[in-house]
Order: structure tokens, then C-alpha cells, then sequence
């Protein structure tokens, strides 16, 4: 017998003592990356699944969230979210999880569906498909790159990508498209999920979350303009599936550098139930609910993943 349920059930008692592990995602690759080899492609995603299907019960996330509350959550619980709304979630995520009876929460960027494209897509696709040796952005004020190797390239839009992070969302979408201009790449238009895809989502039985229209961090900008970017995203959400929207996630998701205090309100105000950060532990009793952890370990292997799940779950 594997000695890993007996672990995470210590870990995890049912009840008040109970921890919630929440892991996130943003993409699943049909086939693995050489620049991005963290990300996993459908086979390291079908492992992860089988994993996690072992060792903890994955619950919808607004149950979880609620048993959280209420500290009546089982042993081991778990959760899955993915944030931003790829396609790939609908065409390779989300036939794995329901081959393995799983559901998932979804956060959707609205202004990027039906063609749209996130602003750091931007810049990874100019850089990946760019045919020179080097790149020079150094008008930009963002360097120059050689771009001789996968590692390069990958390098060089991690450096790009940083740059940008905390510039105003116009500011950092007018520098992206500069970026493809310069590299001589028309990115593609079909990286984020349509509103017919979000929606067959929902009918196979996926939960579908808020996350900003246009994925701005919410802590630059003013509070009233932080407030239409979460309160739009529900409210087209709601438009598109015809029921309330739940649950939220912040962009990038870092307490007290992306977001603060003021959009924790916000979320309540807004009248989301639960939201959802990117700091790492498992949630327990007496969390904020409006603030509530997420983690996922990026290890390929079997003992190394569920040794770090595991020391998840002692940091909270």
C-alpha cells in the first residue's frame, strides 16, 4: 500500500482541522515546450491527475470553499483551478479531467476571448518566432537578446516579460505589439477560449470563475478602475452562462504586490464568495476566504511531486 493517503490524511484531517490544497495551472501543451519544459503537456498532465486522484479527494471549488468555511471539509481535500482561459484548457485540460471524473475552476480574462491575446503571449510568440540571432529592443528601453538557443529565447522573454509586469496595461500592450513589430512576427489569434467553448465548459460540468477583463495588476490602478475590471468580468461571465459567477482569482495574485486590502473589499463588495491568490500553502480554518492560497509543484517526477505537496500542506 502507498504511503502517501496515510500522509496527506495526517496532513489533511477531515473537519475543522482540515487543509484545502488548491492547485493552479494556466496552460496544458499537447506537447511538451523546450522553452517552457515547466509547463506540462497532456501526458505530464495525465500523470499529475492520476497522482493527485490517488492521494486527495478533488472537489468542485465552490464546495470546497464552503466546507472550508464552514470547517466541514473532508480528508485530504483538494481543488483545480486554471487561470487566464487558454484553449488548450478546453481542448487537451479538459478531456483529461473528466476522463479521471475530475472538475476544475476556469478564470476567465473576458476582453481576451474570441481572438484575443494576453500581453505576454505577445512578446513569447515574437521572440519564439523571431528568425534573427539577436534581437534589439534596446529602443524600448528593454535590451538587447541573443536569441541563439531554446534557453536564449527563453531567457530573453523572461527579461521582457519582467520589464513589463507592473507598467500600466496600455503601456505594456502598445510595448508588446512594438516588440512583435521589431522581431517581424504576427502572432497568433487563437490562444484564448471562445465564448461558445467557455460555455460547453460549463455544460460538461467545469466551474467557470472571474478574472479581470483585461488581467491588469489591480494594485496600480485606481480603486474605481479596479472595481469595473473585476465587476465587468462577472458581469460578462454571468451574460454568457446565465447563472451567478462565484468565485474570483487576482491577477498575478501576490498579497500586497499585485493586490491589497482595498480589492479584498472589492471582492466582497462585488459580491464574489471566494477569491483566490497565487501565495503558496494550502488554505485551513480561519483563512480569509477572500484570500485563499494556491500552489502547484512543477516536479516531473512521482516522489518529488508528492514530496513537495506534502510540504505544502505543513506550511499552512
Amino acid at each position: 500500500m502507498s504511503a502517501w493517503p496515510p500522509l496527506f490524511r495526517w496532513l489533511s484531517p477531515p473537519g475543522a482541522r482540515g487543509r484545502l490544497t488548491i492547485l493552479i495551472f494556466h496552460r496544458v501543451l499537447p506537447e511538451p515546450d523546450p522553452m517552457f519544459p515547466d509547463v506540462p503537456d497532456v501526458r505530464h498532465f495525465d500523470e499529475i491527475l492520476r497522482w493527485v486522484g490517488s492521494w486527495l479527494k478533488v472537489m468542485p471549488l465552490d464546495a470546497a470553499s464552503r466546507a472550508l468555511a464552514e470547517g466541514s471539509l473532508p480528508e485530504r481535500a483538494a481543488a483545480i483551478t486554471f487561470d487566464d482561459g487558454y484553449a488548450d484548457n478546453f481542448s487537451n485540460a479538459m478531456p483529461r479531467l473528466r476522463a479521471h471524473g475530475m472538475s476544475a475552476t476556469f478564470f476567465i480574462v473576458t476582453g481576451e476571448l474570441d481572438g484575443g491575446r494576453m500581453w505576454n503571449d505577445t512578446i513569447i510568440e515574437a521572440i519564439r518566432g523571431c528568425r534573427d540571432a539577436k534581437l534589439d529592443l534596446s529602443d524600448l528601453g528593454l535590451g538587447s537578446h541573443a536569441l541563439s538557443s531554446a534557453e536564449a529565447r527563453r531567457a530573453a522573454i523572461e527579461a521582457v516579460i519582467d520589464s513589463l509586469k507592473y507598467r500600466m496595461t496600455s503601456d505594456r500592450l502598445a510595448a508588446a505589439e512594438r516588440v512583435a513589430e521589431l522581431a517581424k512576427v504576427k502572432p497568433t489569434n487563437d490562444l484564448m477560449m471562445t465564448t461558445e467553448q467557455v460555455k460547453s465548459m460549463r455544460r460538461a460540468g467545469m466551474q467557470i470563475g472571474a478574472h479581470t477583463v483585461s488581467h491588469p495588476i489591480l494594485a496600480r490602478l485606481p480603486v474605481p478602475e479596479a472595481k469595473r475590471e473585476m465587476a465587468d468580468s462577472k458581469t460578462r461571465l454571468e451574460q454568457i452562462l446565465g447563472e451567478k459567477v462565484s468565485l474570483f482569482a487576482y491577477p498575478n495574485g501576490k498579497p500586497g504586490e499585485d493586490f491589497g486590502d482595498e480589492h479584498t473589499a472589492l471582492a466582497r463588495e462585488i459580491g464574489f464568495d471566494a477569491a483566490f491568490t497565487t501565495a503558496p500553502s494550502a488554505a485551513r480554518s480561519g483563512c480569509d476566504i477572500m484570500r485563499l492560497p494556491r500552489f502547484t509543484p512543477w516536479d516531473k517526477s512521482r516522489l518529488r511531486f508528492g514530496a513537495r505537496l506534502a510540504l505544502n500542506l505543513r506550511r499552512a
